[in-house]
């Protein structure tokens, strides 16, 4: 696997990975194709374009021509999907975005890249297309698909595409499934980046409900690792899961950020519960840890803290998100010449 193309490279686990993978394997070159919507951010990887092994292609994964043509300039190992449309609530609020990028983007992908005839594609996926779960059990690789927001739905349909796809025409794709990541660049519309900035500034944390659903969280290097292992070594048409076995209320979460942050809990704000919230998640990794040999090996207490650190670090990246400067670097840097 020495050439791969990655969608959505941009965003925040998309950038992550690529840059794991330059860090990883010395003979790997990356072509990044991302559309630049609010939340791909260019400056994630500002420190990368010096390198020859890296190239950025800006356009969109529903444009098949320009797909067709992002294969064809070079000899492509794999792709590897990440660009998605991916929260919840501006699901919600319209879902026509999330049904073009992550349906009909994911079929443009798959025609073109059984055109290009690539041995691996990799569609990174959601915990959430399982639905919710009560207070015990896992979600399973073989657990029923049941989504519950129009976001979870769209990347349902797009996972139900990519099975397709193999079994009718025996394309070599694989499935990964994830629980909640967290870390380095992520955009902060998520809880942890989110709960970050606004208690920096001293503004309330919007805790949805009663704060007592639970979630799983893997730091974003260890889901870049279970990419890779699934890329590298899974087999076509399996489904992996990758989870951090670290399950935590959203309460006690924020309540943990807070007293990591030193502010009051006084700055929590309950507000109406979020329409079909998931109640819990939970992934069983056995699949992967037996198959591929992937565990997770961040605990959660040293990746939060981590996390923390790094935002503290970055306090004029989170300011510019917030400002919406960020997405000035693109003119700044290429003139709208790859636009």
């Amino acid at each position: 696997m020495k050439t791969l193309l990655v969608t959505g490279g941009c965003g925040f686990i998309g950038s992550n990975f690529i840059r794991w993978q330059l860090a990883t394997y010395p003979d790997v070159e990356i072509v990044n194709v991302d559309k630049l919507t609010y939340a791909g951010n260019l400056e994630n990887l500002v420190d990368l374009e010096s390198d020859s092994r890296y190239q950025f292609l800006k356009g969109d994964i529903c444009d098949r021509a320009f797909i067709e043509q992002a294969l064809a300039e070079r000899p492509v190992d794999a792709v590897i999907n990440f660009a998605a449309e991916s929260h919840v609530d501006r699901s919600i609020l319209d879902s026509g975005p999330f049904v073009q990028t992550n349906i009909v983007g994911t079929q443009v992908l798959l025609d073109a890249s059984r055109q290009a005839g690539i041995s691996r594609y990799v569609q990174v996926s959601t915990d959430e297309v399982y639905g919710s779960l009560d207070k015990d059990g896992y979600f399973t690789e073989t657990t029923p698909l049941d989504p519950s927001s129009p976001y979870s739905a769209s990347k349902t349909a797009a996972d139900l595409l990519v099975q397709a796809y193999v079994r009718t025409h025996g394309f070599p794709a694989i499935t990964t499934r994830c629980s909640n990541n967290y870390g380095p660049y992520q955009f902060p519309e998520k809880l942890i980046p989110l709960f970050i900035a606004n208690a920096l500034q001293d503004q309330s944390l919007p805790v949805y409900g009663t704060g007592e659903n639970v979630r799983d969280w893997i730091f974003v290097t260890d889901h870049c690792r279970g990419i890779d292992a699934a890329l590298r070594q899974g087999k076509d048409g399996e489904v992996y899961n990758f989870g951090g076995h670290a399950e935590l209320q959203n309460i006690k979460l924020t309540k943990t950020l807070l007293d990591a942050l030193g502010k009051p809990h006084s700055l929590i704000r309950h507000v109406e519960d979020r329409a079909g919230h998931d109640f819990r998640y939970a992934i069983d990794t056995t699949k992967a840890e037996r198959e591929l040999g992937w565990q997770p090996a961040v605990s959660f207490e040293t990746g939060l803290q981590q996390t923390i650190d790094w935002y503290l670090a970055h306090r004029d990246w989170v300011e510019r998100i917030l400002s919406g400067a960020y997405r000035d670097y693109y003119d700044q840097q290429y003139g709208g010449r790859l636009a």
